[in-house]
């Protein structure tokens, strides 16, 4: 799929790629999405990097059990750590909890809202993180459950991008997902759901999904492991409780902790600390770990009642029934 504008012809090439995933966006307190962008020009080299790291034919987060599989995961992060220190790729992930004050409502629409977290993480970091006027191809995982089909619909009905300097609509305004993707002064060519299995920088995306909701779920035990098992028990001071870990537990532990020894060496600004999960404070960084704050009191997310009404009525609204302002923390 191609879409055309003033400043951006048919046949011009991508000039950047994304890469695409979530984890646990309908299970448990925590859930995310991960956004792996990278120059076109890099793609191949990285997906043969990744390629010889791999053990199996694809690797998911969510099949890390054993030894193994976390040697690959750690690898798979060394090697993000170095291309993202040397500015030829960010990792970007948006966590949120469904118990804050967004999402602890009654008939809360699971699939929509994954679908508004796309788009918060989308405008972000294609609009904010790289040059201007990119051109860009974007991938995503085909199981996935979220609305592909609008989100082609809503970028068929996109015209010229809007001029330099144009202000951003305000918070009630109804326009549709790929109008709100232009805004940010880049143009999305292509958006197309793809077999994982096939694309390597997608199950780089699972990865780091999957890490940062396991670093939220599992901080108290992974404190309670590092006081047993490491020489950082300072680090942490105040868990002397005996605890038993799963080999399951330990494997990912282990990723988790070289993740975030490897991104101290490298100074990259990655915290794991009292906040009980991985994030980074300045959102510029190559690495970034975004925890979704609700911005104000009517800041909530869509309910499936709301969003069938507005599906009947404006069917590109499937994907973000409203615009929600972005948060300046990520700006």
């Amino acid at each position: 799929m191609e879409l055309s504008g003033k400043r951006t012809s048919r046949r011009a090439s991508a000039t950047h790629v994304g890469f695409a995933d979530e984890a646990n966006w309908n299970v448990g307190h925590f859930r995310s999405v991960c956004l792996v962008t990278t120059p076109a020009g890099n793609r191949k080299r990285l997906d043969e990097k990744i390629r010889k790291l791999l053990t199996e034919s694809e690797f998911k987060w969510s099949e890390l059990r054993g030894e193994r599989q976390s040697g690959v995961a750690r690898e798979l992060c060394q090697l993000a750590i170095e291309e993202a220190s040397n500015g030829t790729l960010r990792i970007d992930v948006l966590v949120w909890n469904i118990k804050d004050s967004r999402h602890d409502i009654r008939g809360r629409d699971d699939r929509a809202n994954l679908g508004r977290m796309y788009y918060h993480l989308f405008h972000n970091v294609l609009g904010y993180r790289w040059p201007d006027n990119a051109v860009w191809s974007l991938y995503l995982d085909e199981n996935s459950l979220f609305d592909w089909k609008t989100i082609r619909k809503c970028l068929r009905r996109v015209g010229s991008q809007k001029p330099r300097g144009e202000p951003q609509p305000s918070l009630g305004n109804r326009i549709s997902f790929g109008q709100r993707l232009k805004l940010g002064k880049f143009w999305v060519k292509r958006l197309r759901p793809v077999d994982s299995r096939k694309y390597p920088l997608i199950q780089l995306a699972d990865l780091f999904a999957g890490l940062a909701v396991f670093s939220h779920h599992n901080f108290a035990k992974y404190r309670e492991w590092l006081d047993v098992n490491s020489d950082q028990r300072q680090l942490f001071a105040g868990s002397t409780k005996s605890q038993s870990f799963s080999h399951k537990e330990k494997a990912r532990f282990k990723v988790l902790k070289e993740f975030h020894d490897q991104c101290r060496r490298k100074k990259l600004k990655v915290i794991l600390d009292d906040k009980k999960g991985l994030r980074t404070p300045d959102p510029s960084e190559p690495i970034n770990f975004w925890f979704y704050t609700p911005q104000h009191q009517h800041d909530k997310a869509p309910t499936k009642v709301l969003t069938a009404i507005q599906r009947s009525r404006h069917p590109s609204h499937n994907i973000v029934p409203l615009v929600a302002t972005e948060p300046a923390a990520a700006r």
